[in-house]
């Protein structure tokens, strides 16, 4: 087990020690250590500290574990004494967790901080196209805890360092945001690059705040909750305008090049995220594969997580989002894109000059078979669906010794954080929750445009049921499902590895304790 452990020192917010602890961590840097200088006009260098904590997203852990470990297409099983990381994973999973979970610490420190800086360069900017990124990322941010935390510390970036930040409410949170937003949709423009703040990005930030204030107001943590016709309108407004502005659905037989090493150039749907490129990597993504990669395989990896059958079993036979053969990849590293069962293929680890693609072998010699049945408590190397969606770039690199390895430090994919397809799904939700498309479009329409091109067949009627596993089939793994499972209403239902129905209060995580201790504004949570 290899753990990293970091320490940021933000002034006048937060001393935070973000501490890594799970199983073979990449380090990732979070931007300068600090703060803007609030009487000088905040420039682009600055800007770009703020951009920098979002590389935190990227990482395995963290914001997406909690997000998706929670959910019914995630968990991180033990194997053997391998990623059992004092239960960190289990607890998610099984919605066990307490205030002092480790990464819900770590989460909070993260996304506050990047409030924090966001604000700071807000607050001192005098060119609107830097005011109008920062007004972006802080919305970003302050969305994620306000989703997660259902309250967020807020401090002027002019304020004494002594002063007790003020806390909004979950639905004051929400207004926030929504001003935010408005204000980066006025002042943004276009933008070539998805790792800069667009117009489009505002909008499609703005439809799903507006998708999920129901829950964010809401008297009851968990609900029930009242969507109301005039924000499901504002749902379909903004989805409208990401429209207008040229964003498409990938073809059929092209799902996963969203996600692909050169997705920069392939995507027509990417619309925010991290842009990398060969000469610069800002944010590693591999991640994304060596969290639950076999070691054995090609590209390797740390053989975490993986999905739950259930949830595999949800994707039609020849739906192209549950698995396919990728152009280059697939020859060359015997990987398919999409989820992994079975047998798996790879490179012959015997053959370094000119290896074909063979079976595989677990390091004790038994076929390497993925397996539908998995136990989070005690597994086997071999056991879970894995889920290859980004896709590492297929390069061997050849050494002074003639043998070739893969290296993929300098990973090239963009990581996506909105995409068009999304904003399609939203639009949709929207119109079935009563929203009025001026456009005429249905919900079945929509959800079909999505479901034809990836090999699905067309539904003849759209139920609650049937959008919520659109929505899971469609954006698997990319860090929306706890967000939409809420929403629904079925993120306490029973899941593989989780017998009982949980309470209602685990829609919202707790507040880490340690700043409940600090911050007299800060209430716990109900049901911690």
């Amino acid at each position: 087990m290899k753990k990293i452990n970091y320490k940021i020192a933000v002034t006048a917010f937060v001393l935070v020690a973000v501490s890594a602890s799970c199983t073979k961590l990449n380090e990732q840097l979070y931007g300068s250590k600090s703060p803007v200088d609030p009487n000088a006009p905040a420039s682009t260098s600055d800007l770009n500290g703020v951009y920098a904590q979002l590389n935190g997203q990227t990482s395995q852990e963290n914001t997406y574990a909690l997000q998706e470990h929670s959910t019914d297409e995630m968990m991180g099983p033990t194997r053997g004494t391998d990623w059992g990381d004092f239960g960190t994973w289990r607890k998610l999973h099984q919605h066990t967790w307490e205030p002092s979970h480790n990464q819900i610490n770590n989460t909070w420190d993260e996304l506050n901080i990047g409030v924090f800086r966001a604000t700071q360069v807000y607050g001192s900017a005098t060119d609107n196209a830097i005011k109008a990124q920062a007004a972006f990322l802080r919305a970003y941010f302050m969305f994620q805890i306000i989703d997660i935390f259902g309250q967020a510390p807020f401090r002027e970036p002019k304020s004494s360092p002594d002063d007790i930040p003020k806390v909004f409410s979950r639905a004051e949170g929400t207004d926030f945001i929504i001003k935010d937003l408005e204000f980066a949709e006025a002042n943004l423009g276009a933008s070539a690059d998805i790792g800069v703040a667009s117009k489009a990005a505002a909008q499609a930030l703005l439809a799903k705040v507006y998708l999920n204030k129901a829950v964010y107001t809401s008297a009851t943590v968990g609900g029930p909750f009242t969507f109301a016709k005039a924000d499901m309108d504002k749902v379909i407004e903004y989805a409208n305008k990401v429209t207008a502005a040229g964003y498409t659905l990938e073809p059929a037989g092209k799902y996963f090049d969203d996600f692909a090493w050169d997705n920069t150039e392939k995507s027509h749907g990417n619309i925010f995220g991290i842009s990398n490129s060969a000469a610069r990597t800002v944010a590693n993504p591999n991640s994304r594969w060596r969290m639950q990669s076999h070691y054995n395989q090609t590209a390797d990896g740390w053989n975490g997580f993986t999905t739950l059958a259930d949830f595999y079993n949800s994707f039609e036979a020849n739906d192209e989002r549950r698995g396919v053969d990728y152009p280059v990849l697939t020859p060359s590293f015997g990987l398919r894109a999409g989820f992994a069962v079975g047998q798996q293929f790879g490179r012959d680890p015997n053959n370094k000059q000119n290896p074909a693609i063979i079976a595989l072998k677990q390091r004790g010699g038994q076929p390497l078979v993925f397996t539908p049945q998995v136990n989070l408590n005690f597994s086997t190397e071999a056991q879970g669906i894995r889920v290859y969606k980004y896709l590492p770039e297929p390069i061997i690199k050849v050494g002074p010794d003639g043998k070739g390895s893969f290296d993929d430090s300098h990973s090239t994919n963009d990581y996506v954080i909105l995409r068009y397809a999304d904003v399609v799904l939203m639009k949709a939700e929207a119109i079935m929750r009563g929203g009025t498309d001026p456009n005429g479009q249905s919900a079945l329409t929509l959800v079909n445009s999505i479901r034809t091109p990836r090999g699905a067949a067309a539904l003849g009627a759209v139920t609650d049921a049937d959008m919520l596993a659109e929505r899971g089939r469609e954006l698997y793994w990319e860090g929306w499902r706890r967000n939409d499972l809420i929403r629904f209403g079925k993120f306490n239902d029973p899941v593989d590895q989780r017998a009982t129905t949980s309470d209602k209060t685990r829609t919202l995580y707790p507040i880490p304790q340690r700043a409940v201790d600090t911050n007299p504004n800060l209430k716990q949570n109900p049901g911690y």
